[in-house]
């Protein structure tokens, strides 16, 4: 019989997730009910957000309770099948945590058939999965981009925007990034064709920011937060747009409720631009469009994309607090099994 390994929350975090906020089990999978599938997670995606999940404090969704397996999306491939819905041999996306195989009901909403044809199963996890569709619709709806505008986008080396940059080039935009390290910069400018990129690490950002952006800011995509947001801000155009995709800066504070949010520092200005937090379950309805058109601009070497792989669910939570130091470089995956048919 198949042995699944889950990662539970064993206890909320006080700032830095430690080993002991994880919990490991281990027991033998149910056998399958009618229209049921039994999925063999091949790889894991790691993301920020999962980090405010481990909170208890309210959101626009539900904290994780103690006991319950981490929340996270994986990517696998259908073992068994009691369902017509799905054959042994599928590829499917699965937002149901960190675990090794997953039971599944064939009609979750949670679960999600994958087109090889649109890239790779782990593709699926990054620039034509969760955070692609997130930068195209985070983008084109709430940036609302016109041809021309200057567009800065915040961790643009990773999953998330280093496809709104790329986006924003195609749709005939300035797009500066900003990023940390000379590797990522220049990862940024060169490969991804990005018209400049700052690193935050240099320590003059706010100097070199406004050298890149001299006609100012007409969108900025923010996924950090803190003093990356305060750099941006007087650069800001009258008319400015702000997707706020998150701020992984705040997120290991030990008091969130507390702390000063991109929500804060926009709201100081004299003139506040249009802004707000959104999350891609939105535009649920058009999620397979998104996949396709991100998959056709992948093939055809219009948008380009980096993965950094760990290996072993064991070392998910290193690998998860790494990312949010920002260690990664593009999306941060780990590989839990191959890809073949057991």
């Amino acid at each position: 019989m198949t042995q699944n390994t889950q990662v539970l929350l064993a206890k909320r975090p006080l700032g830095e997730p430690t080993d002991d906020c994880f919990n490991y089990v281990t027991a033998q999978t149910p056998a399958l009910e009618d229209n049921q599938v039994l999925i063999k997670v091949v790889w894991l995606s790691l993301d920020p957000y999962m980090r405010g999940r481990m909170n208890d404090m309210k959101s626009y969704v539900a904290s994780l309770e103690i006991g319950e397996v981490m929340t996270g999306e994986s990517t696998g491939i259908v073992v068994e099948s009691k369902s017509a819905k799905y054959k042994v041999g599928d590829r499917v996306a699965a937002h149901m945590g960190w675990q090794t195989y997953i039971v599944a009901d064939a009609d979750d909403p949670r679960l999600m058939a994958v087109n090889l044809d649109n890239g790779t199963l782990s593709a699926h996890l990054g620039v034509v999965g969760m955070p692609g569709r997130t930068a195209y619709f985070g983008l084109s709806d709430v940036g609302k981009p016109v041809a021309g505008e200057t567009l800065v986008v915040a961790a643009a080396s990773g999953a998330v925007g280093s496809v709104v940059g790329q986006i924003a080039k195609l749709k005939g935009l300035r797009a500066v990034g900003i990023a940390g390290g000379p590797d990522k910069c220049r990862y940024v400018k060169e490969e991804l064709g990005f018209d400049d990129c700052i690193d935050y690490k240099a320590g003059n950002l706010a100097e070199e920011l406004a050298g890149a952006c001299p006609d100012g800011i007409d969108i900025y995509f923010e996924n950090v937060g803190g003093d990356v947001t305060r750099a941006v801000a007087p650069l800001l155009n009258s008319g400015a747009r702000v997707p706020i995709c998150g701020y992984v800066s705040n997120y290991n504070d030990e008091d969130m409720a507390n702390a000063v949010t991109p929500f804060h520092i926009l709201k100081e200005l004299d003139e506040v631009p249009e802004h707000r937090f959104f999350v891609v379950t939105e535009w649920h309805a058009k999620w397979v469009e998104a996949t396709k058109q991100l998959g056709a601009w992948v093939k055809e070497g219009k948008i380009k994309f980096r993965e950094s792989i760990g290996e072993g669910i064991e070392n998910a939570p290193e690998l998860f607090r790494g990312m949010l130091k920002g260690r990664n470089f593009g999306k941060q995956l780990v590989r839990i099994a191959d890809e073949n048919i057991d």
